[in-house]
């Protein structure tokens, strides 16, 4: 039997790209493939293209991870492929990672990815991502079996950016095989700027104490690879000097931002962290007076004790929209849903967007 594979792509006003990249999906050759788009409150294009091109459109967020685990709780598929919205799938794709998949008996395929887009910045990303391409360290799966993300909790929630590292070192800690495909995806990036690169990896380094926490060694990890790769393709780097160096400026400021926003996401936390002590403290020295009130009123109020309020909030169903509207089959019974929150990022989920371009995660 051919093995069902459901595309999750998370939007967020993809107005530029969102197009093709639908279009390059349901172009796939692969012949048994749904597309499950999880958009959060985009105020462009966005939702009215997904509904043309997908089976399944839903509203969720705040943050990345959130929207992947939503489409992954309401994927069919025995895979999961996640594409995000400025990417590009050659048209035999996701046929060559399911493949790839099923001989080798992996649980995870990694997909090569080629930058392109105008202006230096962007030649810089693409001679990176070509050298890097190749390292197995830094093999971080796109087609993953949905019974594994299901029984691990998917995606970190409590992470943004580096939420695909996080499941890549999960992966590999666990001994889970991963194996590696061909094809291409393009990643349309548009005209890098040193200056956007910093306000992403700023807002990525928010969570990068968390990921280090959480997997220990893993940074250190990830730039060894990256000095082999970039050791292994020397010749192919000085073959284009100039774009080197540029490489060599561009990651020294992305370094740079990750730090700083490491260091406000340790400030936010210890911010939340006295707030949350102080209304503690609040809330026992409130329950400490009312309870000497009661005591003193004893003797002059008679009555019964008040009953406690009935809870009102209910858990809201996401927005859904599309040709198949339910992936339950007969007789069975609806699976635990994966967490969709996020603890690192309280963002609203409508209105215009104050994230960076988060296409790029590397």
């Amino acid at each position: 039997m051919t093995p069902l594979v459901s595309v999750v792509v998370p939007t967020r006003d993809a107005g530029r790209t969102i197009e093709t990249c639908l279009r390059s999906i349901r172009a796939q050759t692969w012949p048994a493939l749904e597309l499950i788009v999880v958009d959060n409150g985009s105020s462009d294009v966005t939702w009215a293209v997904a509904r043309r091109h997908a089976d399944l459109v839903l509203r969720g967020g705040p943050e990345r991870s959130a929207q992947r685990n939503l489409g992954i709780d309401h994927a069919a598929g025995e895979w999961v492929c996640y594409v995000d919205a400025d990417m590009e799938l050659g048209p035999d794709v996701v046929e060559r990672a399911v493949l790839a998949g099923e001989t080798t008996h992996a649980v995870g395929v990694a997909i090569p990815e080629e930058s392109v887009g105008p202006g230096f910045w962007t030649r810089c990303r693409a001679l990176e991502r070509r050298c890097l391409r190749d390292e197995p360290e830094l093999r971080w799966p796109r087609l993953v079996r949905t019974g594994y993300l299901r029984d691990t909790g998917g995606f970190a929630p409590w992470l943004t950016g580096t939420e695909d590292a996080e499941l890549h070192r999960r992966m590999v800690a666990g001994g889970v095989p991963i194996a590696l495909a061909g094809g291409l995806i393009l990643h349309h990036e548009g005209r890098l700027t040193l200056s956007g690169l910093a306000r992403k990896r700023r807002y990525y380094g928010r969570g990068l104490l968390a990921y280090r926490r959480a997997h220990p060694g893993a940074l250190a990890a990830q730039a060894r690879a990256v000095a082999r790769a970039a050791w292994r393709h020397r010749r192919q780097l000085l073959a284009e000097p100039v774009v080197a160096a540029g490489i060599v400026v561009m990651r020294t400021v992305e370094l740079a931002a990750y730090l700083a926003g490491a260091v406000a996401g340790r400030r936010d936390r210890g911010a939340q962290a006295s707030s949350a002590s102080r209304a503690t403290r609040s809330a026992s020295s409130a329950s400490a007076s009312s309870e000497d009130r009661s005591l003193a009123r004893s003797d002059t109020v008679d009555g019964p004790p008040a009953s406690p309020a009935a809870p009102t909030a209910t858990a809201d169903r996401p927005l859904a929209t599309g040709k198949k509207s339910s992936r339950v089959a007969p007789g069975t019974s609806r699976r635990p849903r994966l967490d969709t929150s996020s603890e690192s990022e309280n963002l609203p989920a409508t209105g215009p967007s104050s994230h960076p371009n988060r296409g790029d995660h590397t």
